[in-house]
């Protein structure tokens, strides 16, 4: 890609003639797999947004911003859905292994994707060391004589020998690793309205007093819903994975519009169906929040509320390790496929897996878990705060990569356009101006503002290689032009 251009032109294919995602000139002559079915695709979207945070932080939430949290929850979700929209109409316009990263690449030059991809992986590797300690914590606890950072290690080790194989059996293992959590949501969403209709044995009808009660429903005013609102907002991250997946399904256009479509409206329903439940069953300063499915579901007379619930952080936390290693892999070999990182991480094994781009995310995965082990506040800190606002970031190039893409496919080949996004070009201006608020917003508030100082110096660094990188490019071009 050495020049911006449009998705669908000639340009778009990768060296060689064919798609993105399928050069045949990739060294190892091998092919990405185009295995993953509707149902995988769909899963894995559920399965990258759905992780530990819904189960652990939603107390966090509630106890920032009262039952004004249901607002600080429908905020982020009238984004994040509006941000999924343009995505997947790019998708499914030009599905590509980079996604959002080519897309960039497409609607700007090579070093806005060389930017946004390699920010993506880096966010990525460190949040999938996250899930990989949190995990190794859980099986701690029932294991103690074993050492967190052995669960760590082995758990590291399972996951990568898991994308190492072909990308069905990848499909396969993160379908049912999504699946036990839907089933775990759905049911806490069932005991919970029962719970609040005073239908289960035992129980009594709450009312409204936790809602409206003790403070009212905003008891810390607008302020805990805007800190609500900046605890939240990232909650989300890991539906876009399922874009990235899209070049790897038998039908990639339809699948991944499918997937889209379905997968945001249910993440919307799990997100703000199970914090409305835990806000009216549990005060919102109850003391009890610190795990409020747990403290919910003790309350409604489930036996071993605090073991299933173990169960199910440590799956949700399996399952989204098992998404980031997957996202990361693919993004390392998509830009390295772009000539935008090193040649070996775009060699294809025989099963149609970028296996150096996998064991490469997975190295720093497993550097990076072992210091969130061993020095968490010494140097795991600092990692994790680099990536605290680098979601905004890649919401924002997709917003203002979909503004000027979207008005080349419609002039070019409209037919590409199997979803369109609502209200353009309005809610696209809209998302970037919210974008910008929610950031400034973070530059204010004193636990954020850490995280969007971090995030900013690594988009600086970042961004001025690539800007560098490509002056040389270019310099390199002019010479060769002069001296023939």
């Amino acid at each position: 890609m050495s020049s911006p251009h449009t998705p669908g032109s000639a340009a778009d294919t990768a060296p060689g003639g064919s798609a993105t995602g399928t050069d045949p000139g990739t060294e190892g002559t091998h092919h990405l797999g185009h295995t993953l079915k509707p149902r995988h695709m769909t899963m894995l979207a559920l399965g990258g947004a759905i992780g530990a945070g819904l189960f652990v932080s939603t107390g966090a939430g509630i106890h920032t911003a009262g039952p004004g949290i249901l607002i600080s929850y429908a905020l982020a979700s009238v984004l994040v859905l509006l941000v999924m929209r343009m995505l997947g109409e790019m998708a499914a316009a030009v599905p590509r292994s980079g996604s959002f990263s080519e897309y960039a690449g497409a609607a700007f030059g090579r070093w806005a994707g060389f930017t946004v991809g390699w920010l993506y992986w880096w966010m990525v590797t460190i949040v999938l060391a996250v899930e990989a300690s949190g995990a190794a914590a859980i099986a701690h606890g029932w294991l103690p004589s074993v050492p967190i950072w052995v669960f760590s290690l082995v758990i590291m080790l399972v996951f990568t020998g898991a994308n190492l194989l072909t990308v069905r059996s990848f499909g396969e293992s993160e379908f049912w690793f999504a699946t036990v959590k839907i089933l775990a949501i759905v049911g806490f969403l069932v005991l919970g309205v029962l719970a609040i209709l005073g239908w289960l044995p035992d129980t009594d009808a709450p009312g409204l007093a936790n809602l409206t009660g003790n403070g009212g429903f905003l008891p810390n005013g607008w302020d805990g819903v805007i800190t609500g609102l900046l605890a939240v907002a990232f909650s989300f991250g890991g539906l876009e994975i399922v874009t990235i997946a899209a070049a790897e399904s038998d039908d990639p256009a339809r699948n991944v519009a499918r997937a889209v479509r379905t997968a945001v409206w249910r993440i919307l329903l799990f997100y703000i169906g199970s914090v409305a439940i835990i806000a009216t069953l549990l005060p919102w300063d109850s003391d009890r929040l610190g795990s409020p499915y747990v403290s919910v579901l003790e309350d409604i007379g489930v036996p071993g509320a605090a073991h299933v619930m173990d169960v199910v952080v440590f799956t949700a936390l399996l399952s989204a390790l098992n998404s980031m290693l997957y996202g990361a892999s693919r993004m390392a070999f998509s830009l390295s496929r772009r000539g935008e990182g090193p040649r070996r991480l775009s060699r294809v094994a025989g099963n149609g897996v970028p296996r150096t781009a996998v064991l490469a995310s997975s190295a720093f995965g497993f550097v990076a878990a072992l210091l969130n082990v061993w020095w968490p506040e010494q140097v795991f800190k600092h990692l994790l705060n680099s990536v605290g606002a680098m979601l905004l970031f890649v919401w924002f190039a997709i917003a203002a990569s979909q503004l000027v893409l979207r008005r080349r496919i419609e002039r070019e080949d409209p037919d590409r356009l199997l979803v369109r996004m609502w209200g353009f070009p309005y809610l696209t201006w809209f998302v970037m101006l919210a974008l910008a608020a929610v950031s400034i917003l973070m530059l204010f508030d004193h636990t954020a503002r850490p995280q969007l100082l971090s995030s900013v110096v690594v988009v600086a660094v970042v961004l001025a290689f690539a800007l560098v990188r490509e002056a040389r490019r270019r310099d390199l071009r002019r010479r060769a032009n002069t001296r023939f």
